[in-house]
């Protein structure tokens, strides 16, 4: 997906074009994208006039922002040590197999991203699977695999 200066000028003029709205607006710019395009963060420091490594520093920061394109569909397994001691590595291998994805990559069609996170913080329904921000606690394989065919049957 290429970058166009028109959909970055409608969200520069959301927030009137101010250095201190960098965040958000490189938030709207990867929720357009799903990634933050290089050319695009070149385009965001010369119009915000702020310096590109500061915009790569803000980019690189936060973890929420990524410089890779995502998939359509964002699959985040809790790797974290509740999860973990539930069975967390064997739905993550469940997931894997299933979308035909390895951990911590995209599809190369852009329709899944699979990642692991070190905690999302609800330990107690560990283990737990986000799928497009819906979080799927004490995830089991074959729930797993009923939510993964939802999204094949919604899309299909």
């Amino acid at each position: 997906m290429s970058f166009e200066p028109a959909t970055i000028d409608a969200i520069l003029a959301k927030y009137g074009s101010q250095k201190s709205a960098l965040i958000q607006v490189l938030q709207d710019v990867q929720a357009e994208y799903r990634y933050l395009p290089q050319d695009a963060l070149t385009y965001l420091s010369d119009a915000l006039k702020v310096p590109l490594s500061t915009v790569y520093h803000v980019a690189t920061f936060y973890k929420a922002f990524s410089l890779k394109p995502k998939g359509k569909h964002v699959i985040s397994v809790c790797m974290g040590t509740a999860c973990h001691v539930r069975g967390a590595p064997r739905i993550l291998d469940a997931i894997s197999r299933e979308i035909d994805v390895e951990p911590n990559t995209t599809a190369d069609d852009l329709s899944y991203t699979l990642e692991t996170v070190n905690c999302l913080g609800s330990c107690a329904l560990g283990p737990l699977v986000v799928i497009d921000d819906e979080y799927l606690g004490k995830a089991t394989s074959a729930k797993m695999k009923k939510a993964l065919a939802k999204i094949a049957k919604d899309e299909g």
